[in-house]
């Protein structure tokens, strides 16, 4: 199971804005990836019957997550949770997806994205545009190149 952890594509990675400037002019880029990505990435190593998702309410305004992966063809499931806040922007599936995401980390998916140096980014209008996402692209390539090749040891 260890390909669970392999990095994705740069375009299977989204950014958003953490921290921001006070005129908005500037902020760090954050990456995720998308939950269709992890959806995904467990359908291709483990098999769309080896692994499920279960949600529950956690705490008042939260979410939990349990992703359970089927082992060795033994009908034996182990399951890793995480969870999360309702978001700001469509409060339910923002915290459903984003505990998901979390619950993915457990598994090691997309854990190297904790690592990624952070950026500041220009943002047009406090958002980012096609010039700062293709910039934002390139470093993630290059981060990865250079963290898994490390990992490995191929240059």
């Amino acid at each position: 199971m260890g390909n669970l952890r392999k990095p994705f594509e740069a375009g299977d990675i989204e950014w958003r804005i953490g921290s921001i400037n006070a005129d908005r002019t500037s902020g760090m880029a954050l990456a995720y990836v998308t939950n269709r990505a992890i959806q995904e990435r467990l359908d291709e190593i483990v098999g769309p019957l080896n692994w499920k998702n279960e949600f529950d309410r956690w705490d008042s305004k939260g979410v939990k997550c349990g992703i359970s992966i089927r082992i060795d063809d033994k009908s034996e499931w182990i399951t890793k949770y995480d969870g999360a806040e309702e978001t700001n922007i469509e409060p339910t599936k923002g915290g459903f997806s984003d505990a998901m995401k979390r619950a993915a980390v457990q598994w090691g998916i997309g854990r190297y994205l904790y690592d990624m140096p952070s950026v500041w980014i220009s943002l047009e209008n406090g958002r980012l545009d096609k010039e700062a996402i293709s910039d934002l692209q390139k470093r993630y390539k290059s981060y990865v190149s250079r963290r898994f090749s490390e990992i490995t040891g191929s240059s």
